[in-house]
């Protein structure tokens, strides 16, 4: 099978101490298996130095890009920032925390072309109990407002296929984002396919995702798709 095109990017909020490793690895990865491909680094508005760090990567590669908030938008704006950012057909994304091996991605390749969305899911989960309890019922809300049957909804390794993009746009900001795509991809009947993957505990930086505030945005998102995917919108 000839090797695809692949934009990968990287949402990353004060990843100062873990960022170049996770584009080091991504680049070692996709010339492996990329005919060609970008390597996108979306700055949301880090107070720390990856946005330096990030700058002095792109000067030294030209694969690799930046795209810069100018403050802290939210996990689904540095998302939609990667999507819109992206050239290629097949669109990856992981964060730039270094919790997952981009060297799986060979796993996901053999899927690409039949499915519109290639997700991974978490085969053992290096969470606490109870963000991994979160997890579960987050899930569970889901299957209940959505339908949604994913594994790990939130699993932030995934490839999506361009032409999903041209169905659909996304408009959360929040941690609500990833909730978003599959009940778009449910409405719209694409073909998603899961994919196990490993999963590696923090060693740096600082999660962000169980903050209060994080949880309440997403909620307040999660309930206004549902008033719109009621009205037909």
């Amino acid at each position: 099978m000839q090797k695809p095109q692949i934009s990968m990017f990287f949402p990353a909020y004060n990843e100062a101490a873990n960022i170049a490793k996770v584009v080091h690895k991504a680049r070692t990865a996709l010339d492996q298996v990329a005919s060609d491909y970008e390597l996108i680094i979306v700055n949301d508005g880090s107070t720390d130095a990856t946005g330096q760090i990030a700058d002095e990567l792109a000067r030294q590669d030209e694969h690799i890009r930046v795209c810069h908030h100018e403050r802290n938008k939210g996990y689904g704006a540095a998302l939609k920032t990667g999507y819109n950012a992206a050239r290629y057909e097949f669109i990856f994304f992981l964060d730039g925390d270094d919790q997952f091996d981009s060297a799986e991605i060979i796993n996901f390749l053999p899927y690409i072309h039949e499915y519109d969305i290639v997700t991974g899911y978490r085969l053992v989960r290096q969470d606490s109990f109870f963000r991994n309890l979160n997890a579960r019922g987050w899930n569970l809300i889901n299957f209940v407002l959505f339908g949604t049957r994913v594994k790990d909804i939130n699993c932030a390794f995934k490839c999506i296929n361009r032409r999903v993009f041209e169905l659909f746009s996304l408009t959360s900001d929040g941690a609500m984002i990833n909730a978003e795509l599959y009940a778009q991809a449910r409405r719209h009947g694409l073909k998603i396919k899961e994919v196990g993957v490993s999963h590696y505990p923090r060693t740096a930086g600082v999660q962000t995702g169980a903050k209060l505030s994080v949880i309440l945005r997403a909620f307040k998102e999660l309930f206004t798709l549902r008033k719109q995917l009621d009205s037909g919108k």
